[in-house]
């Protein structure tokens, strides 16, 4: 057997990387265009639309929704431009402290989330969930939720 090179992968290492970096470049594609053909969205925006969705009053500070997002102001405030043109969103001043912009969803743009839901947990289901045993989909989670704190801790 060849010996591995210090920066090699083990051959079970490197087909687990290469389903995984297979995986983090085919399903964001699918997502976006699933969203694109139910409500014109990119799957970042309809994450922004859902965020405020299901905050209290449908309002968040924008550094809040950057944090879920896991994006920078720069990034979300582009999106969130987009989606106030298309009316689905609108920004204030944050009357508590006025250094803080408020986003909060319309009610066009609360019918959008409504409207592209089921498009998209449709091909959530179909795609990522219902391939896999009730125990695969718990080990995913677990995995995921290791690695996204592993780049948290990595930041």
């Amino acid at each position: 057997m060849t010996e591995l090179r210090e920066h090699e992968l083990d051959p079970e290492d490197l087909e687990t990387w290469t389903a995984l970096a297979t995986l983090l470049e085919w399903l964001p594609t699918a997502l976006d265009a699933n969203l694109q053909r139910a409500a014109g969205l990119t799957h970042f925006e309809y994450g922004v639309l859902y965020a405020l969705a299901t905050a209290p009053d449908q309002t968040l500070r924008m550094s809040v929704l950057a944090g879920y997002a896991r994006s920078s102001l720069t990034r979300l405030s582009r999106a969130v431009t987009r989606l106030e043109t298309r009316g689905w969103v609108r920004r204030a001043p944050d009357p508590a402290d006025g250094r803080f912009t408020l986003a909060t969803l319309t009610d066009a743009g609360a019918g959008v989330v409504a409207d592209a839901s089921p498009a998209h947990v449709d091909l959530v289901r179909r795609v990522v969930l219902d391939p896999l045993t009730r125990a695969q989909v718990r080990a995913l989670g677990e995995a995921g939720r290791r690695i996204a704190d592993a780049i948290a801790a990595d930041d």
